[in-house]
């Protein structure tokens, strides 16, 4: 956490306030928490940002990208407690960086990166290596760009259970241990089935259902779990938690066969959360 869902409405959050804008500052936050991972460091990046402006802010699988007239791109990764705001931040003591940006219409405004942990990263990159970052293999397709035939090659390509293959972001980006339960079970297969024996009618299911969770979370602004981290840019929660069909309901009814108890297993050191019979091996 965030995953594709919560990082899509950050973006879509800071958007407004950024975009078109010109970086008027790029300033660190008095923090006495655990720092953040800032590549090549704060003082080289601003010398190269400041006074340049914000031509696009986009999502990239887990990543924010504020892409410079200059096509130096700053990747912001949240990682587990990272959240970007333009309004009051859940409180000042985990506040880590400020942009203040003259807005189009001459308006001084201002974006907050918050990070709880501190396991976020911010770095600069230069025009080749965000191609190399993203358009080179470091990270597979974009989850909401997949394919059937991009599937077909995920799926092919290894035997370890779907479940632990959907969260290899080099086969495909953006789905985290939250998602990946949900898609699962719409898409009615089992969590350890190997990725390799999965048919075609089930990749398609697949293929669909992260289409339909992934959007359906996206339009309910992400999923505020019970630790509260996650928050909007406008520091308010998501709503898709209480949609959620498995994730993190062991033991309640399965909201599909209404008669099924939801299980939870350990896969690769994450829950997985599932239902017996919607979800046979």
């Amino acid at each position: 956490m965030p995953e594709l869902p919560e990082v899509e409405t950050m973006v879509r959050g800071i958007r407004p306030t950024l975009e078109g804008a010109r970086l008027m500052a790029l300033e660190a936050c008095p923090c006495a928490c655990r720092p953040l991972t800032i590549r090549p460091g704060l003082p080289s990046i601003v010398r190269q940002v400041v006074g340049h402006a914000i031509t696009r802010v986009v999502r990239r699988a887990k990543r924010i990208v504020m892409q410079f007239d200059t096509g130096s791109a700053l990747v912001i990764e949240p990682r587990m407690t990272g959240l970007m705001l333009v309004s009051e931040p859940p409180n000042e003591t985990h506040l880590r960086l400020v942009w203040t940006v003259q807005h189009p219409s001459d308006e001084l405004r201002q974006v907050w990166f918050w990070d709880q942990r501190g396991l976020g990263t911010v770095s600069l990159y230069s025009p080749e290596e965000v191609d190399r970052l993203f358009r080179h293999g470091q990270l597979g397709p974009d989850a909401l760009e997949m394919t059937l035939d991009h599937w077909r090659v995920m799926c092919s390509a290894t035997h370890r259970p779907i479940k632990v293959a959907l969260l290899d972001q080099h086969r495909v980006a953006g789905i985290g241990n939250l998602y990946a339960s949900e898609i699962l079970h719409l898409s009615r297969i089992h969590p350890e089935t190997p990725a390799d024996e999965l048919t075609l009618h089930q990749r398609r299911r697949m293929a669909d259902s992260t289409t339909t969770i992934l959007n359906e979370a996206i339009r309910y602004e992400g999923s505020t779990l019970g630790d509260g981290t996650y928050r909007n840019a406008l520091n308010q929660s998501g709503g898709y938690q209480n949609s959620h069909r498995v994730y993190a309901r062991e033991g309640e009814t399965c909201p599909t066969c209404h008669r099924t108890a939801i299980l939870r297993i350990v896969q690769a050191q994450r829950s997985t959360f599932y239902c017996p019979r919607c979800q046979r091996s």
